[in-house]
């Protein structure tokens, strides 16, 4: 099982829709401290995630962080281009937002030489969002040993509730070698 957070062997990019060639996953390129910075990601984090990103599917989603801790993680998404058919905000965007803010704290807790690895994610979905910004606010229930398992609730630009979501994460000790090694991010 791989996460966001373990460094993977090189893999050649694939094409990306602009016929651009993609950078490899685990070396975001010379262009990571700009991603970072467009997603919100704090200053004391980047040197953490200088060599990972914050994944391709936060910069496809549009997730920019607000908080990042290991107790609390706010980040916002827009519901343009995150839609599904019937022109709401997707429950499974829903769950991409929930699982982003759960892993990203979860990881942090971790600490160095750890990460973590998502093993449950549920989401119960209250009512729907067509237009604007939802943010998703990340509380941790429990930072145990080897289990982190935050909730995240996320609303609306009016403060309606549209979601509930639980993750839970297993934190393990990174692979040996320099290709595992973690950075110093509390």
């Amino acid at each position: 099982m791989q996460d966001n957070f373990t460094a993977m062997g090189e893999r050649p990019g694939t094409d990306r829709n602009d016929g651009a060639q993609a950078e490899p996953e685990g070396n975001p390129g010379p262009d990571a401290a700009a991603e970072l910075e467009a997603a919100g990601i704090p200053e004391r984090l980047r040197p953490w995630l200088a060599t990972r990103g914050v994944g391709a599917l936060v910069i496809k989603m549009g997730i920019v962080f607000e908080e990042l801790t290991a107790e609390r993680a706010v980040a916002t998404m827009p519901v343009e281009g995150n839609t599904q058919i019937a022109g709401i905000l997707h429950g499974g965007a829903h769950a991409v937002l929930a699982e982003t803010l759960g892993s990203f704290a979860a990881s942090l807790h971790a600490g160095e030489g750890r990460h973590a690895v998502g093993v449950d994610l549920n989401a119960t979905h209250h009512r729907a969002a067509a237009r604007g910004r939802v943010r998703g606010t990340c509380t941790a229930l429990h930072l145990g040993r080897t289990l982190a398992t935050h909730e995240i609730v996320i609303t609306d630009e009016d403060g309606r509730r549209l979601c509930t979501a639980r993750i839970t994460n297993l934190l393990r000790d990174d692979p040996t070698g320099p290709a595992g090694s973690a950075r110093d991010h509390a």
